[in-house]
């Protein structure tokens, strides 16, 4: 009698985890947050006068310099110098020189963002949350952040 007293404690509360599992919402809105990130970039070129423009993804940039050669795709290795940090951060999270990397293993913001520039050029890039890490934290990087890379391009091939 003991025994199923406790499976069907053991089971009662198997189903307590999963209904509680089963009533939890994803209230996560892309859209609005998307909008957000929108409004805090604008904000964000508009109070420091940074000539951004917006890519029809919502990914603002700045061609800083255009540089010259093949307009880069995704399928292409580029070698980068770069700086990334949060929007309105000025400690940086992430930096490297004269890194490669496949541009399709990249973030989608990247992806948009670099075919803008060619070979010796450097783009700004405002990434919103959605076209970065999402809702997902990362170290040093909070959920749903705004990201802002400068990125300069070495070499695409």
């Amino acid at each position: 009698m003991k025994q199923i007293k406790y499976l069907v404690l053991l089971g009662a509360i198997a189903v307590g985890f999963t209904a509680c599992k089963n009533n939890v919402v994803d209230d996560f809105d892309a859209n609005a947050q998307l909008t957000a990130d929108t409004i805090a970039i604008r904000k964000y070129v508009t109070d420091n006068n940074i000539p951004a423009l917006k890519d029809k993804s919502g990914v603002f940039y700045q061609v800083v310099t255009q540089g010259s050669g093949e307009v880069v795709t995704v399928n292409k290795t580029v070698t980068v110098d770069y700086s990334g940090k949060v929007l309105g951060s000025s400690t940086n999270f992430d930096s490297g020189q004269e890194k490669t990397f496949p541009l399709s293993n990249l973030i989608q913001g990247w992806q948009i963002g670099i075919p803008y520039i060619q070979k010796g050029g450097q783009i700004r890039l405002f990434i919103p949350s959605g076209y970065a890490y999402g809702n997902n934290a990362q170290p040093s990087i909070p959920a749903n952040s705004v990201l802002d890379f400068t990125i300069k391009l070495s070499n695409a091939q």
